[in-house]
Order: structure tokens, then sequence, then C-alpha cells
């Protein structure tokens, strides 16, 4: 019974992580492409938003070569499970793949909001790695436990040139409402939708890889890119 548990809790673990990871470096694309086009001289800027990318797409690597070792895909989790995904609809009341990135980017107000929701979401995600770190389930899995010790060393530098952005152009940081909106959608996954997930007898897994239908990665080796 404790192995199933054990099972079942890191594989809704891995699912979730990977659903972000690929969320999050996808999003990043649609970021790069209207920094590029609305402030190319802005070089740090950019490279630190590739880095951030580069991050997110090697995390999911890692992730989906986690699942290939045991042979399995992962359940098939969706956009309710996606902090981004929820940080976005409520701050801009419409889904991330709706944002006019263009029209964000060209505009201190609306691009300052999104810098500190994904500041906010990249600072979550620490807090939550150092969590899990010291999880006993966790514990279990070394090659998981790797991955997490991964993410640990790449996450601070991920809100860093969102908050340089915000204090270079003179825009606010974060406010306690937003805060407290970010604490709303951590605790909302937490102890509502992880344990409705966790005891659901239908969910399904996913019949491909989230970056199957990827541009430039879709062909890419787990192996080779994770190295």
């Amino acid at each position: 019974m404790f192995a199933w548990f054990r099972r079942r809790y890191l594989d809704l673990l891995g699912s979730i992580y990977i659903y972000n990871e690929h969320r999050g470096y996808t999003s990043i694309d649609r970021i790069l492409e209207a920094v590029r086009a609305h402030a190319p001289d802005d070089a740090e800027f950019i490279a630190a938003v590739e880095k951030h990318r580069a991050d997110e797409r090697k995390h999911y690597v890692m992730f989906k070569r986690w699942f290939e070792l045991q042979r399995k895909m992962p359940l098939k989790v969706d956009r309710t499970c996606g902090h981004i995904d929820r940080f976005v609809e409520i701050m801009f009341r419409r889904r991330i793949d709706d944002l006019d990135t263009t029209r964000v980017i060209g505009n201190d107000a609306l691009f300052g909001r999104l810098c500190r929701v994904i500041s906010l979401t990249e600072q979550r995600g620490m807090k939550q790695v150092d969590i899990l770190l010291n999880h006993p389930l966790v514990k279990h899995d070394k090659t998981l436990l790797r991955i997490f010790r991964v993410i640990e060393k790449d996450e601070p530098s991920h809100w860093a040139p969102y908050d340089n952005w915000l204090r270079a152009h003179g825009v606010r940081d974060p406010k306690w409402w937003e805060k407290a909106i970010d604490l709303l959608i951590h605790s909302e996954l937490i102890f509502l939708k992880i344990p409705v997930l966790f005891f659901n007898p239908f969910l399904k897994r996913r019949t491909d890889w989230a970056d199957a239908h990827d541009p430039a990665e879709r062909l890419a080796s787990p192996i080779r890119a994770a190295a």
C-alpha cells in the first residue's frame, strides 16, 4: 500500500512539474520574440531571458528522461495545474495563449505586471523545491532528487532579470495583494487539486510528449539535451 502511495505521489508530482516546465519555456519563447522586436538593443536582458528559457527546457528534458527510464508517460494534467497559467489568467483576465505579448512588451505598465507575475512564480518555485529536497518520498528517488538539485541551482537566476527590469524602468515591485494571489494559487494546487487528482481513478496518461510539436525541439534527444 505504501509503495503504491509513493509511486502515485511521485508520478503526479513529476507530471505537474513536466507540464509547468514545458509551459514555462514555450511561454518565454513568445516573450523573447516580442522583446527582441521591441528592444533589440537590450542585450543583457535578452541574454538573461534566453538563459531562463534554456533552463526551463533543460528541466523539462530531465523530467521527460525520468519518465522514459520508468517506461511510462506523464499523467494528463492541464493548465489548471499550471501556476503561471492561473496567475496570468487572474492578472490579465485571459489565458497565456491569448495574451498579446507584443502589446504587453510595448507598454511598461503591462510588461511590469507580467514581470511581477513571472518573478513571483519563480520565487514560489524555489520555495517549493526547498521543501521537496527534504521530502522523504522524493529522497527515496535518487534520480528525482538530482533533478531538483539542478533546479535549486538554476532557479535564483530566473527571477533576477525581471526584478532588474522593474528597477531599471522605475516600475513598482509586487504589492501584498499580488503576493496573496500567488499564495492562493499555490494553496489551491496543494490542498485541492493534487488530492483530487491523486484519488482520481480515471486520470489518464498522455499519449504523446508535450514537446512533440515544438518547432525547434521535437526531434531533440533527451539524453543529449540534458547533458
